[in-house]
């Protein structure tokens, strides 16, 4: 006879069965049974945070660094919705996440009861898969399941709601043992055919990006693209998909991307896109590239069947994985090299060299430079959404993945979680959040977290005093008629004390470099609050000359 175990043991038994080693989680009532398994699980480290939109962002951040899905738990009602933000960026970002959330007792359903809410339906637009577990007895074909639609095709999240009353039934189940990556192999033929044309073609480009990436398949892609000489840029905030040591990067696309690398993408006639889908960010509202893209030959490879053809006309879809389609092309060995990737990466070169900017205090592409001198080429940036983060997509050298955790998605508030995922997960390696003045107050709360859990960070809060971003745009919409853009902010380096951190306050770029080196001599949480103006709005203008336009 099998041994009778209550449904949150059930559970816990297979997610260690499944591979989940962490869990993320800010605790509720409604699955205390997962909570009391949990106090004899010892294959499992249980994150206790202090929000549940900053516990689904590490859980988010968590598994862009192991290539498995980051596992969080919530509780229902203002738990979910919460945690809704996490999900959201792991379907944008294309990573596999696990998003278990206590329910209401199955008896007090549709009474509209005490927080309740239509989980399934609620997520059921934001997740690949959004489900309720009934019956205790199907967990394990529930966790199995979702695993593996996690992991498979374009990775994303799944929810599943968690009765509290099931979590509390005493059943016999049968545990299930993880199932094998369904790895896609590229099409034989079809890799002929873009032999063929990379021999034709006489301005290609590369861009890559997307879901599935590892250092490995970075290194092989890289060492096919240097071969054949053909520039390769990455997707918006996917700058570790390739090292940037790589001979032939030719830099990032999104927001402000270098004009000499625009040039070489539109005036391209064979556009290779690996892994990358191609969004709004990266295409700059699909003008860059149309959809159409007449006149150029877009060769599309991605993981899920479902993506290729749904925005882009592709002259040849490749179904395959990352690291399949790296090691296949590596393989290829066709071709004269050109001096066009050389080129681009002497353009992106001088690109990504900050120039003192006059008349600034404390100019932030110094600032960059500095780190890049003083910390390792495999330290691990993480940032939210907003106009500071541009200075480190342009001027930061990203290494091989995972390096570079941001979000393509947007959401503010990102970094901090990130950054306590990060250190947690890679303890050896330098972590660094890099978080705006509003983007910093959206989750801090989580540098509780770090200084519980023992994580060595280093935040940079860049404070101008507004919602830059915001700002800019309204600079350029509504110029000098300013509404409900500026901030008033409270000492973030007294604030990073109060949590139990190290922290100082930098003012002038010639300050920068010192309290970095008395930052990097202290464990734990270090914070420099930069203190920076806003008529400095971006990496390559200022709010006057937006509004001289």
């Amino acid at each position: 006879m099998t041994e009778l175990r209550n449904g949150g043991r059930i559970l816990v038994d297979n997610l260690v069965a499944q591979g989940c080693d962490r869990i993320f989680h800010v605790p509720g009532e409604s699955f205390l049974a997962v909570l009391d398994a949990l106090v004899d699980a010892d294959d499992i480290d249980l994150v206790t945070c202090r929000q549940e939109g900053g516990a689904a962002f590490m859980a988010c951040a968590d598994a862009a660094m192991t290539g498995r899905p980051g596992v969080c738990f919530v509780t229902r009602g203002p738990g979910a919705t919460n945690a809704s933000i996490g999900v959201h960026v792991a379907m944008q970002d294309s990573q596999p996440m696990l998003l278990f959330v206590g329910d209401v007792d199955r008896r007090m359903r549709d009474r509209e009861g005490f927080q309740e809410v239509d989980l399934p339906a609620m997520f059921a637009p934001l997740a690949k898969w959004s489900t309720r577990i009934e019956d205790a007895r199907r967990i394990p074909e529930y966790v199995a399941r979702a695993w593996n639609v996690a992991i498979s095709g374009r990775p994303g999240p799944v929810v599943i709601a968690l009765p509290e009353d099931m979590l509390l039934d005493a059943v016999e189940a049968v545990d299930r043992p993880p199932l094998p990556r369904l790895n896609q192999a590229p099409d034989a033929r079809a890799m002929q055919t873009l032999s063929a044309m990379l021999d034709g073609a006489q301005r290609p480009v590369a861009i890559v990006g997307g879901a599935g990436w590892n250092a490995a398949a970075g290194a092989q892609f890289a060492a096919f693209a240097e071969r054949r000489g053909i520039p390769v840029a990455t997707a918006f905030r996917r700058q570790d998909a390739l090292p940037a040591d790589c001979a032939v990067y030719a830099g990032n696309l999104g927001y402000g991307p270098n004009p000499k690398l625009v040039a070489r993408i539109k005036t391209a006639d064979l556009l290779l896109v690996v892994g990358a889908r191609l969004g709004e960010a990266t295409t700059d509202g699909y003008t860059l590239i149309t959809p159409d893209h007449p006149g150029q030959t877009l060769v599309h490879v991605h993981p899920d069947p479902s993506e290729l053809g749904r925005v882009y006309q592709a002259d040849v879809a490749i179904c395959a994985d990352m690291p399949s389609f790296a090691g296949a092309i590596a393989l290829e060995n066709r071709g004269t090299p050109s001096r066009l990737g050389a080129e681009a990466h002497a353009e992106w070169r001088v690109w990504s060299t900050p120039q003192p900017r006059e008349g600034v205090a404390l100019d932030l592409g110094q600032c960059v430079a500095a780190m890049r001198e003083a910390m390792p080429a495999d330290t691990i940036i993480c940032n939210g959404a907003g106009n500071f983060s541009g200075w480190w997509h342009r001027y930061w050298h990203y290494g091989p993945q995972p390096s570079q955790l941001a979000p393509t998605a947007g959401a503010m508030g990102y970094g901090v979680p990130a950054a306590v995922a990060a250190a947690l997960r890679a303890p050896e390696r330098q972590v660094v959040a890099v978080a705006g003045d509003g983007d910093f107050l959206m989750n801090g709360q989580e540098l509780a977290t770090a200084v519980q859990h023992g994580a060595n960070l280093l935040v940079i809060v860049v404070d101008n005093a507004a919602y830059g971003t915001i700002r800019m745009h309204q600079e350029r919409e509504f110029p000098t008629r300013l509404s409900g853009t500026t901030l008033r902010n409270p000492d973030f380096a007294a604030l990073a004390r109060a949590f139990g951190g190290w922290a100082e306050t930098v003012e002038r770029t010639e300050a920068f470099a010192p309290a970095l080196a008395r930052a990097l001599s202290q464990s734990g949480v270090r914070l420099l609050h930069l203190k920076t103006d806003v008529e400095v709005i971006t990496a390559a203008t200022t709010i006057a000359a937006i509004r001289n336009r």
